[in-house]
C-alpha cells in the first residue's frame, strides 16, 4: 500500500510549511532547497490520495484535508520525539520506571512536592507508588520489586540494605473527647495505659512478624492500614500514636486530643524516617535524585518550623 511508504521526513515537511505558510520558508527552516520540500509534499499527497494544499494563490494554503490532517501529523511527530528522548535516557542509564514503597507516616506535603518537582525533571521515567508500613515498606525492596523505600516505622534495616536519613516526623499520643483517657490529669501511667485499648499499625510482611514497637498495652487491636486507625481513634475506640501533620486539624477541631503518657527511657515521639535501598542495587538518576530532592525538602520543612 502507498501509505505504508510515507516517512516521518514528509509529515515533518507539511509541519514546517503549515506554520512557515509557504514553501520557501519551509525550505529556510529545513534547510533544503525550495524544489525539494514541494516535491516532498507532492509524493505525500500522492499517497494519501487527498491534496493537502491549495496552490492556486501566491501562497500555498491548506485544504480542509490538509488541515484535518494537521493535528494527526503533529501527534506523529511529537511521539517520535518523545520515543527518541525516552530512547536516549535509557541509553544514558536512566531507570525505564521508578518504583518506591514508602512509609504512610511520611509527611504527603514533602512527598507530593518532590514528586511534582520529579514529574518535571524526568518526564518519560514513569513513577510506581505503594504506600506501606513496617516491614512491607522494606520487603518489596529487598525482593526487587521496589528500587527505592523510604521507611520509619521499621527501627532496624537489614544489613544488606543501605540507608540515609531524611526528616524526623513529630508524633503525638491521641484519644477522641469521649474516651475515659481524655479527661486524666497529668502523665498517663503505663499501669493506667495497660487498662485500655492501644491501637498500633501492623503489616503482613514477615520481617515483623511476632514483634512490636510502642505498644504498652496487652489489649491492642492491630489495624494494617494507617487511614482506618485514624477513624477508629475519632471513634473513640481506643488510644494511639499518630504523626502530627495528620491530626492537627482533628485536635484544633477537639475531635482527638493529646495526651501525656508515661514512655521508657529510650522511646521518644519522633519518627525518624530514612531512604532505603539494596547495596547491590543502588538506585538511578531518577532515583538518586528523588532522594536528593526529598532530602532537601525536608530541609526546607526543618528550617521553617
Amino acid at each position: 500500500m502507498a501509505l505504508d511508504g510515507m516517512s516521518l521526513d514528509q509529515l515533518r515537511t507539511l509541519l514546517a510549511a503549515a506554520e512557515e505558510g509557504s514553501f520557501s520558508a519551509a525550505a529556510r527552516k529545513l534547510g533544503r532547497a525550495q524544489s525539494v520540500v514541494s516535491q516532498t509534499l507532492a509524493n505525500l499527497e500522492k499517497q494519501l490520495g487527498v491534496r493537502l494544499f491549495d496552490r492556486s494563490g501566491r501562497y500555498p494554503r491548506l485544504t480542509d484535508h490538509g488541515q484535518a490532517l494537521l493535528n494527526d501529523a503533529r501527534a506523529i511527530a511529537d511521539g517520535m520525539d518523545s520515543f527518541k528522548a525516552h530512547a536516549k535516557t535509557l541509553r544514558e542509564g536512566l531507570e525505564p520506571e521508578l518504583s518506591l514503597s514508602i512509609d504512610a507516616m511520611f509527611p504527603l506535603s514533602v512527598l507530593t512536592e518532590a514528586v511534582g518537582s520529579f514529574r518535571g525533571a524526568f518526564p518519560y521515567t514513569p513513577l510506581r507508588l505503594y504506600v506501606e508500613v513496617l516491614g512491607a515498606v522494606i520487603e518489596p525492596v529487598l525482593l526487587g520489586a521496589c528500587q527505592v523505600g523510604v521507611s520509619g516505622t521499621l527501627p532496624i534495616v537489614p544489613e544488606s540494605m543501605r540507608s540515609e536519613p531524611l526528616l524526623d516526623v513529630p508524633m503525638v499520643t491521641v484519644v477522641a473527647p469521649v474516651h475515659s483517657l481524655a479527661s486524666y490529669k497529668g502523665v498517663i501511667p503505663l499501669t493506667e495505659l495497660q487498662k485500655h485499648v492501644q491501637l498500633v499499625l501492623t503489616d503482613r510482611s514477615k520481617l515483623t512478624e511476632g514483634q512490636s514497637y510502642g505498644v504498652y498495652s496487652q489489649n491492642a487491636w492491630r489495624l494494617a492500614d494507617l487511614g482506618a486507625k485514624h477513624a477508629f481513634l475519632r471513634a473513640g475506640f481506643g488510644f494511639g500514636h499518630m504523626p502530627v501533620f495528620m491530626v492537627e486539624d482533628d485536635i484544633a477541631g477537639d475531635r482527638l486530643r493529646v495526651v501525656r503518657i508515661e514512655m521508657p527511657g529510650v522511646m521518644n515521639m519522633f519518627m525518624p524516617m530514612h531512604a532505603v535501598y539494596r547495596r547491590d542495587a543502588p538506585p538511578g538518576p531518577a532515583g538518586r535524585w528523588l532522594i536528593q530532592r526529598l532530602k532537601r525538602r525536608a530541609d526546607g520543612e526543618s528550617s521553617s518550623k
